[in-house]
């Protein structure tokens, strides 16, 4: 599995080849009352047609660095403490996770405002563009 990583200040930023596996546990702290995870799965219809899958590719250098950017600004201006964001690249077949975004924090308000951001970002800024197969 190739992958870029990045780990700063509770921030974990990785790109995958193909479906994401299993989810290690997230690193709480003891002042966490908050660990939220959100898996993006592969729907077996897009745009109204059957598919078998998706394609993600990306432009992984600028990819990298503004989920690092959405991420670190989260821990700026909210009350979390970790960021970690895994997302596929290559062919993601129908029921595979092909985003995992962990969000941690002492309380849910902060991490259910913090994943809602973090996706909405993922999604406006992020050079990653899926095709169905």
């Amino acid at each position: 599995m190739s992958r870029a990583a990045s780990n700063a200040g509770g921030v974990e930023v990785l790109i995958v080849d193909g479906a994401i596996g299993v989810a290690s546990p997230a690193p709480v702290r003891a002042t966490d009352g908050a660990v939220l995870v959100f898996e993006g799965v592969v729907r077996g219809t897009e745009d109204g047609r059957t598919i078998d899958g998706l394609l993600y590719t990306a432009y992984e250098p600028m990819a990298q660095r503004q989920l690092e950017s959405i991420a670190s600004g989260l821990l700026d201006s909210l009350e979390i403490t970790s960021v970690r964001v895994v997302h596929s690249r290559g062919l993601v077949p129908v029921g595979g996770v092909s985003l995992r975004c962990v969000v941690t924090a002492p309380h849910r308000r902060a991490a259910l405002e913090a994943m809602d951001r973090l996706i909405d970002g993922l999604k406006r800024d992020v050079p990653i563009w899926k095709s169905a197969r």
